[in-house]
């Protein structure tokens, strides 16, 4: 029995089959997935299918394009230059993926492995309780009958620094954006939007979150997607980055969490859809 993180699938169906061959997946393992499932890749509709029907076998973390996805099929916005997600609101289970979808978290943790995953990244100015608790607000959301009103107010790059007198719309924003879109940030807790390049890139300012000294020790070690330009090199102690940009043709990682030893399948074979 073992345990497996993988980072962003991004619709790379037979890619993922494939290291869970090499995995030699069966029964008794789990799978953390770091989120964006969905989203570029060819075979989305088959990616959330295979993973929801792992049941109790898989956990999964929101990424920004399966919020995307939800906002799409809640109606809250209509941009689908992406055709790549259309099977999916065209399925016959199209309900029923969404509403399963819609009940994964933002945040999962396991004191046992001594792990905690997001999709992003934890902001270094929150304590993994307080992270725990704002998730915990937007996915209550989410699962909610407010839904269709949070996607409608979830896109927009502010209020981009976190502070106790946010609320409402703005502060359920505000907290997504940490957990899904974040990569650079400020010593302050300031996000910059406009970066998604390789580390040292940062705008003048800004540095990796991951960087940025904490405010206190976060007691579990992160695990993150999201940044495909970090292709896998952040691995530390406190830290371990686990996409490795499989849908523009590099490579799908997984991470068994018992003891820290990493498999990759090669995707540079890939067709990537342009987003």
């Amino acid at each position: 029995m073992a345990t497996y993180a993988i980072g962003d699938v991004q619709g790379c169906y037979d890619e993922l089959r494939q290291l869970l061959d090499l995995l030699n997946f069966n029964e008794q393992d789990h799978l953390w997935f770091a989120g964006d499932l969905v989203n570029r890749g060819r075979q989305s509709l088959d990616v959330l299918r295979f993973i929801k029907g792992l049941g109790s076998q898989a956990t999964c973390v929101l990424g920004n394009h399966d919020l995307h996805l939800l906002a799409l099929h809640f109606g809250a916005t209509r941009d689908k230059r992406n055709q790549t997600l259309q099977p999916i609101l065209n399925a016959p289970d199209r309900t029923e993926l969404m509403e399963w979808l819609r009940r994964q978290p933002l945040l999962v943790s396991n004191e046992h492995l001594g792990y905690v995953m997001t999709h992003a990244g934890i902001p270094h100015i929150w304590s993994l309780e307080k992270a725990k608790k704002y998730a915990q607000e937007v996915e209550q959301v989410l699962r909610s009958k407010d839904a269709t009103e949070f996607f409608r107010h979830m896109y927009g790059n502010k209020p981009d620094v976190w502070s106790k007198n946010v609320d409402g719309w703005a502060r359920l924003r505000l907290i997504t954006n940490y957990f899904t879109r974040m990569r650079f940030i400020s010593t302050n807790g300031r996000l910059e939007f406009s970066g998604n390049g390789t580390p040292d890139s940062a705008p003048p300012g800004f540095a990796p979150w991951y960087q940025v000294p904490r405010d206190q020790p976060l007691e579990q070690r992160q695990l993150f997607g999201h940044w495909a330009a970090l292709m896998g090199n952040v691995n530390n102690a406190a830290v371990v980055a686990l996409d490795t940009g499989c849908v523009w043709g590099n490579k799908l990682t997984a991470m068994r969490l018992d003891d820290h030893v990493f498999f990759q399948q090669d995707c540079s074979a890939y067709q990537t859809h342009q987003a």
